[in-house]
């Protein structure tokens, strides 16, 4: 029987500065062929529960890791090519690169790693231990019981406050604040901030609110799947839909219609509909 599960549950007050999702998942039926893993403001760990899952960046070869972690990106990485279909996955913020991983997020930008690379021994033994375990419940706490344990462990210094703070203000205007007006409130020239936001998040400030931006589209939808993409192109900021087309093909590698097509369920209905009225 084909179909999908989710399990979620908050994560522990302490770990709620960096951990943003904790959702365990399976799916029934053929292993799927293409995912995009779309960019975000999170950096992502996963954790499969029984094959190896298969990760590729557009026009590079997939491989295939038992436990991955992922930086900042501003195009989709491809999750293909294998038979995983469970595993846990765990949504971290920038400062959670420091904190929990001992590291600056910029030095994962772009790149996807194993996760032994980072925790050694102790993410094969992790991995090993929520295989074992059929409980989500418990894979959780095992989880959250190593994050809590790397807390104050890692020396890996802290972040300039002023790139920070761009950061946290790019996040609450989802990408629609100008680079220079953001400049000019940190009290540095915009090639400075770009120089040391860039070091630290290992993307531009520009390509971040790019991507700030176009996650505000792919969630809302998600959310509300039937939204006109003329009317959503306006409200997000994009000068028309074949802006918002563009941005599409440029960051995920297709078009928003074949991306909710693909990603979104039980939408057949709707993009024959909306291919009725608009041909972008």
């Amino acid at each position: 029987m084909a179909g999908m599960e989710h399990h979620t549950r908050p994560v522990h007050p302490a770990l709620r500065p960096f951990v943003g999702d904790l959702v365990g998942y399976a799916s029934y039926g053929d292993p799927m062929e293409l995912h995009r893993g779309l960019p975000s403001r999170f950096m992502t760990l996963v954790i499969t529960l029984d094959e190896p899952l298969g990760v590729a960046w557009p026009g590079s070869p997939v491989e295939k890791y038992d436990a991955l972690a992922g930086g900042l990106h501003s195009t989709a990485v491809h999750i293909g090519e294998t038979a995983s279909r469970a595993g846990v996955q765990i949504s971290l913020t920038p400062p959670a690169a420091r904190e929990l991983l001992g590291l600056p997020p910029g030095r994962l930008a772009s790149i996807v790693v194993g996760l032994d690379e980072l925790f050694g021994r102790t993410a094969r033994e992790l991995t090993e231990q929520l295989r074992e375990d059929p409980s989500w419940a418990t894979r959780f706490d095992l989880i959250e019981g190593l994050l809590l344990r790397q807390l104050g462990q890692r020396n890996a210094g802290t972040a300039r406050p002023e790139v920070t703070w761009a950061w946290q203000r790019l996040c609450a205007s989802r990408g629609a604040i100008g680079i220079q007006q953001l400049a000019t409130e940190v009290g540095w020239s915009r090639r400075h901030l770009t120089d040391r936001f860039t070091s630290e998040l290992g993307l531009p400030p520009k390509v971040a609110a790019r991507v700030l931006r176009f996650e505000r589209v792919t969630g809302h939808l998600r959310r509300h799947p039937t939204t006109r993409l003329a009317d959503l192109s306006a409200e997000a900021g994009y000068a028309d839909q074949a802006h918002l087309t563009r941005e599409f093909q440029a960051i995920a590698g297709c078009s928003p219609r074949q991306w909710m097509t693909e990603e979104l369920p039980n939408l057949q209905d709707f993009v024959h509909a909306e291919a009725a009225v608009s041909k972008v």
